[in-house]
């Protein structure tokens, strides 16, 4: 069952996550497989949002933690909050699944 995780960056951190953004792509490539969508929070006019979200193919809540848990930002501290609540997918690249 797929969980979205939601992440909300500590204010005034954009300089952290600049400083690991490098670590945490090389981390999303590693996990790829698990991935079904993934990207960071933008404002209206395309300036960073602090923050992301993931949709992640696992079966359990204890592995979506764990995914969230070894992301580089969330390891250097970036994360003031993070959600994980589980997804229904019902439609996935224009694919229903209902």
């Amino acid at each position: 069952m797929p969980y979205m995780i939601e992440t909300f960056d500590k204010a005034g951190s954009l300089d952290l996550r600049k400083a690991h953004r490098a670590e945490h792509l090389v981390y999303l490539d590693r996990i790829r497989d698990r991935l079904l969508a993934c990207g960071a929070k933008l404002n209206d006019d395309g300036s960073d949002a602090g923050g992301g979200l993931y949709v992640v193919d696992v079966e359990t809540r204890a592995e979506a933690e764990a995914l969230i848990q070894a992301d580089p930002f969330h390891v250097v501290g970036l994360f003031e909050r993070v959600e994980i609540r589980r997804w229904r997918k019902a439609y996935l690249d224009g694919r229903s699944y209902l």
